[in-house]
């Protein structure tokens, strides 16, 4: 374990191997929920949750799973790990359960929880497993927060609509009306909405990556060179 680069399975994880942005994985649920943060947020969550607990588990029998029934395994930890969340949602957030509806079942098709159990956890041991397990949920959350936010936004005018359904009566009165007597953008909410944004996303991402390599060649050759002494010894052979 003392290879382990957390720091590098955080940046992974969060910017330079996004499961959402770099990867393009699980388009799918992360297209069609994303009308606003409540439902971004409560399907990145469980995503998290899911990437955790299937890593942890995977890594725990990595040692004793051969080649032949390696991959059903994986699946059938995370289709365990899924049902225990959507039990958990129906339980405590029942009206948010049936809104996202199919797409937390489908949490066990995402192919970035299987890709990660296969890639890492079942070469590593059990905290690194978790850790990349929770920091490519995050990066995957942050996307969906993001894409959220902006449909939201765009299409109603309004940030936290409906926080309630994941928090409870504490968060009723989140609710923030950014832009008043808003007609609404209709096509932010539908579906190519949802295209358009993470279009943006991944183009202001590339951006930044350009941006940044650029920056870091500039320094390079702003970098003084070392001049080096070369020995002779006058001896020809």
């Amino acid at each position: 374990m003392s290879d382990i680069n957390y720091k590098k399975i955080s940046m992974d994880g969060l910017w330079n191997n996004n499961p959402a942005t770099v990867q393009i994985l699980g388009l799918c649920p992360l297209l069609a929920v994303t009308g606003s943060v409540v439902n971004a947020m409560g399907l990145g969550l469980a995503t998290l949750v899911v990437l955790m607990g299937s890593n942890a588990c995977v890594s725990l029998i990595r040692h004793y799973v051969t080649d032949a029934v390696r991959l059903p395994a994986f699946v059938m930890i995370i289709a365990a790990m899924v049902t225990v969340i959507e039990m958990l949602m129906q339980a405590y957030t029942f009206e948010l359960y049936e809104i996202l509806g199919i797409f937390i079942p489908l949490i066990v098709t995402n192919c970035a929880v299987l890709g990660r159990a296969d890639a890492f956890a079942s070469k590593n041991a059990v905290l690194p497993s978790m850790v990349d397990g929770f920091m490519m949920g995050m990066g995957f959350l942050v996307i969906l927060l993001i894409l959220g936010g902006m449909r939201e936004l765009v299409g109603q005018g309004t940030l936290f609509t409906n926080m309630q359904l994941l928090f409870g009566p504490m968060a009723a009165n989140w609710e923030l009306t950014v832009i008043d007597n808003y007609g609404g953008f209709l096509l932010a909410i539908l579906p190519p909405g949802a295209f358009l944004g993470l279009g943006l996303i991944i183009a202001g991402k590339n951006v930044i990556d350009k941006r940044l390599k650029e920056a870091q060649k500039r320094k390079a050759s702003d970098e003084p060179k070392v001049s080096r002494r070369v020995r002779t010894t006058g001896k020809v052979s």
